[in-house]
């Protein structure tokens, strides 16, 4: 049987509850009722985004920032208003907005330095 597709994306971070909260705070996301208490689960469509606990012998400071290589793209609306927020606060923007394929896009720095794009296209 062939692989249908992506069904479930979770980052490692140094911090669950920080990160929750900035997640939470910048990003509109809810937590969703299921999950372990290592992690927390937020109620994303079309597959669910969460972020957990450092898993034992991962290093999230050995590579210049965690995911390299990786793309995580995250649909939102309001794109320009959360960029805005984040960096009136300081949070790293590591690529300007712009207006493309996928809409208005951009990508930012979260608090374990993993980039994440938003974009509002479809």
């Amino acid at each position: 049987m062939p692989v249908t597709g992506p069904d479930f994306v979770s980052l490692q971070v140094s911090d669950l509850d920080a990160s929750r909260e900035f997640y939470e705070h910048y990003l509109g996301l809810v937590r969703s009722p299921a999950g372990p208490p290592h992690a927390v689960v937020f109620d994303t469509q079309p597959i669910a985004f969460a972020l957990r606990d450092v898993v034992p012998g991962t290093d999230l400071a050995s590579a210049e920032h965690p995911g390299v290589g990786t793309a995580v793209w995250l649909h939102a609306t309001g794109v320009q208003e959360i960029h805005d927020a984040l960096a009136a606060d300081g949070h790293p923007i590591t690529a300007a907005p712009i207006d493309g394929p996928f809409g208005r896009t951009f990508t930012f720095a979260d608090p374990d330095g993993y980039r994440i794009t938003l974009h509002d296209g479809r």
